[in-house]
């Protein structure tokens, strides 16, 4: 039984080709993320309460932070023009 100060060990994993990101707990897939808001919404719906992601400390962000999401603001940006 784990123990209540235990906290588990996320993983949002580096961008994908379209920019999206797999966000995993141990070999579970949790979601894909498209922005830091669907990572939030994808921990809330997995009991993971967290109000800041860059600073919690069962996050581990790989190939940038919450702000990165490269190829989709790329995408973004071309919309307008």
């Amino acid at each position: 039984m784990a123990h209540p100060t235990e906290h588990p060990h996320v993983v949002v994993h580096p961008p994908a080709l379209d920019g999206s990101r797999r966000v995993t707990e141990g070999d579970e897939t949790l979601g894909i993320a498209t922005h830091a808001d669907d990572v939030s919404e994808i921990l809330r719906l997995a009991d993971l309460y967290v109000t800041d992601l860059a600073e919690s400390d069962f996050i581990e962000w790989q190939g940038g932070g919450p702000d990165d999401w490269p190829g989709l603001s790329e995408q973004h940006g071309h919309q307008g023009a």
